[in-house]
């Protein structure tokens, strides 16, 4: 009797055992199918497919990633522009008095909204703007393509345009194009031929989208700007980036969060460095993004260009621009201060250069482990396109490496962010100081030639303001830099109120006698 119970149990846990061996086959199999499937292509896409959707056709949790960034949930929905930062600080008005930014600045919202946002701007629809400005916001490439091979004498239409990517035709239409009024440039957008889906008209609008995802035939910053069309590899697009991050490997500066720049300095360094050819995969999760979360000029006087040739760090850009001249031979520059008349520079977004003095630079850890995660959806493991801020998905963006508690990685970046907005409203403060007592001193009969270095002091503060205010992460991709370039902000602001009240001390002393 025991014997047959204990054939009984065998027989169970066998059959128990067989089942499961079977299932597990079935879900192997399934998986290696999704794996399969996931590579087959509905939609034809090639370097014309600047528009998103076709895209999506094929890879669709990657374009549900995409169109998460743009749900109504984020910022009030597509009808409606972010806050104004001008409300929120207004000191940013004096920073920014006599530059377009003092007229429209807000908040920043996804990839899909980069183009629309733009053009509604009144930076835009109230001052005239370069079209070097297109480089970052549009899908750009093919447009510029264009050009080129038409300035090369070569045919430039929809079959030579999608054949291939062509660098030097892109090259040659991007310098062509950098310091033509936007206007112009925008039109050359809508000029350019690209692919569509069977939705849509023959002018490439699709009848079925929101505008902030087409103006006509142009797009915002997409899949092909990101990914080669043939092999998915990511890539670098942007003539820019090319052209700046040469001129870094080119330089001295010490680059160990690059070792592919290492790696091509010991080489004999007769090609350039090419990014799309020299990076490791690694460097490319971030250079992806660099192409434009980045310190640039971008105004007609010349083209665009990153000021990279003497390294990464705020001070070594700000050389770069002192260093300058405009291809007249004229100092550089970006605006006249409206207030005080002092030349200052501008600066816009720098992500990566901050990013590159911190730990996670350091440590090997790209813009994409953290703002584009990894994820399983079946089979499947991919990168999130809803790029987004790491404190929205914590779990797959912070805790592969941190092991703590959500909360706890949470009150840190919570910690970081909150001193660096403190320490930035102090240093607002001392500027804002500074341009009334620069004001008092040239409204006691002080000459602009005798507040020269003043003036030098006003630009050197109002560019360390600048350089952390319009970073996006409010200090956390170098938090001990973030607080350098601030503390010496404070610093310079306070030089220059104490030299514009000594001189302004000794013309009312003057005046008495």
């Amino acid at each position: 009797m025991k014997r047959n119970i204990a054939y009984l149990v065998v027989a169970i846990i066998s059959g128990i055992a067989c089942y499961l061996i079977a299932m597990l086959a079935f879900n192997i199999q399934d998986r290696k199918h999704e794996v399969q499937s996931s590579l087959v292509r509905l939609e034809e896409v090639d370097e014309i497919t600047t528009d998103p959707k076709p895209w999506g056709v094929n890879w669709p949790h990657q374009y549900d990633g995409y169109l998460e960034s743009a749900g109504d949930k984020y910022h009030g929905g597509s009808s409606a522009l972010p806050e104004s930062k001008l409300k929120q600080h207004p000191w940013l008005k004096r920073l920014y008095a006599g530059y377009a930014f003092s007229l429209d600045y807000r908040e920043a919202r996804g990839h899909a909204y980069m183009l629309y946002d733009q053009g509604v701007s009144k930076r835009v629809t109230e001052r005239q703007q370069s079209g070097a400005c297109l480089h970052c916001h549009a899908s750009v490439v093919p447009m510029y393509r264009r050009v080129g091979l038409e300035l090369m004498g070569e045919k430039s239409d929809a079959t030579a345009l999608a054949k291939e990517f062509n660098w030097p035709a892109v090259m040659k239409g991007f310098e062509a194009v950098s310091t033509k009024n936007y206007e112009d440039v925008f039109e050359e957008l809508l000029k350019t031929p690209q692919r569509v889906l069977s939705s849509q008209d023959q002018s490439g609008k699709d009848q079925n989208s929101p505008h902030h995802f087409a103006t006509g035939k142009a797009h915002p910053v997409s899949c092909v700007d990101c990914h080669d069309p043939k092999s998915l590899k990511i890539r670098v697009t942007r003539p820019g980036f090319v052209n700046g991050i040469a001129m870094l490997a080119k330089s001295d500066e010490p680059t160990k969060h690059l070792p592919s720049i290492e790696k091509w300095r010991r080489g004999d360094r007769k090609k350039p460095y090419d990014p799309n050819r020299d990076a490791s995969r690694q460097e490319m999760r971030t250079f992806v993004c660099a192409q434009c979360h980045v310190e640039y000029y971008c105004a007609k006087k010349s083209t665009l260009v990153f000021p990279w040739g003497n390294g990464l760090k705020s001070e070594q850009l700000e050389k770069f621009w002192e260093d300058m001249k405009f291809p007249d031979g004229s100092e550089f520059y970006d605006y006249v201060h409206k207030e005080t008349g002092a030349k200052v520079f501008k600066v816009q977004h720098p992500e990566f250069e901050l990013w590159s003095q911190g730990i996670h630079a350091q440590s090997g850890v790209s813009c994409a482990d953290c703002h584009m995660p990894f994820k399983r959806v079946g089979a499947q493991k991919l990168s999130s396109h809803n790029v987004t801020s790491p404190m929205k998905q914590i779990n797959n963006a912070c805790q592969t490496c941190h092991k703590v508690p959500e909360n706890d990685l949470r009150y840190r970046v919570e910690t970081i962010q909150d001193r660096t907005r403190k320490l930035t409203k102090r240093a607002a403060f001392a500027m804002t100081e500074m341009l009334d007592t620069i004001k008092a001193a040239q409204k006691s009969g002080v000459t602009n030639e005798q507040l020269a270095k003043v003036f030098e002091f006003q630009r050197k503060s109002m560019w360390r303001l600048d350089y952390i205010s319009s970073e996006n992460s409010q200090g956390f991709h170098a938090s001990q830099e973030a607080a350098r370039i601030l503390g010496e902000s404070i610093d310079f602001s306070r030089q220059a109120q104490t030299l514009a009240l000594k001189l302004k001390a000794d013309i009312e002393s003057k005046n008495k006698k």
